[in-house]
C-alpha cells in the first residue's frame, strides 16, 4: 500500500517512555517555512530601518539586501514545493504498485473462481443429463412393465378361458411347483458330480 498517512511515519519515544508519531516530512517543512518567513521579516526590516534615514547608501543596501533575501526565501519555498511533489509522486507511485499487486491477485481469484464455478457448472449438467436420461430409462422400463403384465392378464384370462380353470391363484401355485421339480432335480445332480 501507499507510503502515506500516520502508519508510515516514524515512531519516537517521548521522555515518558510512550510512543508519539513524529512527523518528519511536517518538522521540515516548518523549518524551511519559517526560514523563509524569517528571511522576508529581516529583508522587510532592512527596509523599513533604511527608509527613515533617507540616504541614498542606507536606502541602497536596504533594497538589495531585501531582494537578496526574498530570493533566498523564493528559492526555500521551491525547494519545499518541488520536494511535496516528489514525495507526493512516490506515494502515488506506491499506491499504483500496491493496486496492481492487489488486480492480479484479485485477478488471479476471480479466474481461479470462474474455472471452479464453471466446473461446477458443466458437472451439475452432466448429472442434470444423467439423471434425465435414467429417468426416461426407467420411464420406458416401467411402460414396459405395464405392457407386459397387461399382455399376461389378457394370455391368462384367455388361458383360464380355455383350461376352465377358474381360479388364478390356483394355476400359479401349480406353476411353482412345476418350477420347483426342475430345480431341485437340479440340485441333486449337482451335489452328487461334486461328491
Amino acid at each position: 500500500m501507499a507510503a502515506s498517512g500516520p502508519a508510515s511515519r516514524p515512531v519516537s519515544r517521548s521522555l515518558s517512555g510512550s510512543p508519539s508519531r513524529a512527523p518528519v516530512r511536517r518538522r521540515q517543512r516548518s523549518v524551511r517555512v519559517t526560514v523563509a518567513v524569517t528571511l522576508l521579516s529581516v529583508a522587510t526590516v532592512c527596509v523599513l530601518v533604511s527608509i527613515p534615514t533617507r540616504s541614498p547608501l542606507w536606502l541602497s543596501v536596504g533594497s538589495l539586501t531585501a531582494l537578496a533575501l526574498s530570493w533566498a526565501a523564493l528559492r526555500i519555498m521551491w525547494t519545499e514545493v518541488l520536494q511535496s511533489r516528489r514525495e507526493n509522486a512516490a506515494d502515488r507511485a506506491a499506491a499504483a504498485r500496491a493496486y496492481r499487486e492487489l488486480f492480479t491477485v484479485r485477478a488471479a481469484e476471480h479466474a481461479e473462481f470462474t474455472t471452479a464455478m464453471t466446473e461446477r457448472l458443466a458437472e451439475a449438467h452432466l448429472t442434470q443429463r444423467e439423471l434425465e436420461g435414467l429417468i426416461v430409462h426407467q420411464r420406458r422400463r416401467a411402460d414396459l412393465a405395464e405392457s407386459r403384465a397387461s399382455e399376461l392378464e389378457q394370455s391368462l384370462a384367455v388361458r383360464t378361458a380355455d383350461d376352465g380353470v377358474a381360479d388364478p391363484v390356483v394355476e400359479l401355485v401349480t406353476w411353482e411347483e412345476k418350477q420347483a421339480v426342475p430345480q431341485a432335480r437340479g440340485a441333486g445332480r449337482a451335489a452328487r458330480k461334486r461328491a
